[in-house]
């Protein structure tokens, strides 16, 4: 008994430590957007993005398939509501030794591969398993609300972490750099399960002034899936409107 009554009384007598003001939700997204290429980055009208990229197979440590050739083009939609759905237009082609490995895209209306038209509700599913990042820039807009989480440290980074919530309620969760305001870490929920991503090797390009992760690395349920690793971005030039749509080589729209 007189011990606790002590131990009390020298908890009372310590002094209380003043709580760390946090950062609001909105500063850290405007920051963010801020190093990352401002209005540019904010709204850009396409962008391509070449590279290679390594995948893992989930059950078989070690086993390794590589795409010496990786692109992306994406015409993107300012005025984007959905987190995890497909939106303006978006092509993806990875290729190992002058052979297709896979081609996807999606030309405003119907989404495709190398064996053909995909099925709305497959395609809806693959999207929204796939799809998260460009969301962070509408998170300013109206509509959108904004949430500190927890922060936490990504291979030794010290993010503030922040939960974007579109308008139709899709939550994305994602990591700011609590000193570079680089972004470094998005999660959300997929058909899937949990999928996070891991962006590292920053580079800025310039006219315009653009920061681009040259790694990053996709995990479902905590197991990696693949790194795609970019040796070049093109921001704001014009892309060919047949480049999204699907070759006759792989059949007919039905």
């Amino acid at each position: 008994m007189r011990f606790t009554v002590i131990a009390a009384a020298l908890l009372a007598a310590m002094p209380v430590a003043a709580e760390t003001p946090q950062p609001d939700a909105r500063m850290i997204i405007v920051e963010a957007a801020e190093v990352a290429g401002g209005e540019t980055w904010l709204s850009p009208a396409t962008l391509r993005l070449e590279g290679r990229a390594e995948f893992y197979a989930p059950n078989q440590p070690g086993v390794v398939r590589r795409a010496e050739s990786y692109v992306m083009w994406r015409v993107l939609d300012p005025n984007r509501t959905v987190a995890h759905g497909p939106e303006g237009k978006v092509r993806i082609t990875a290729r190992s030794g002058g052979k297709l490995l896979f081609d996807v895209g999606y030309d405003g209306e119907t989404t495709w591969n190398e064996k053909g038209v995909v099925r709305k509700a497959e395609a809806d599913a693959y999207w929204a398993a796939n799809f998260g990042f460009g969301i962070i820039r509408m998170a300013l807009k109206q509509g959108f609300k904004l949430e500190r989480a927890p922060d936490r440290t990504v291979d030794g980074h010290a993010l503030d972490m922040v939960r974007i919530v579109d308008p139709s309620g899709q939550a994305t969760l994602f990591g700011i750099d609590a000193k570079s305001r680089y972004i470094r870490y998005m999660g959300f929920t997929t058909p899937r399960g949990w999928h996070e991503r891991v962006y590292d090797d920053f580079v800025f390009f310039h006219s315009p002034r653009w920061l681009q992760a040259r790694s990053v690395t996709l995990f479902y349920n905590g197991v990696r899936q693949n790194t795609v690793y970019w040796d070049k971005a093109v921001v704001g030039q014009p892309i060919d409107p047949a480049t999204f749509a699907m070759p006759a080589s792989y059949g007919a729209k039905p």
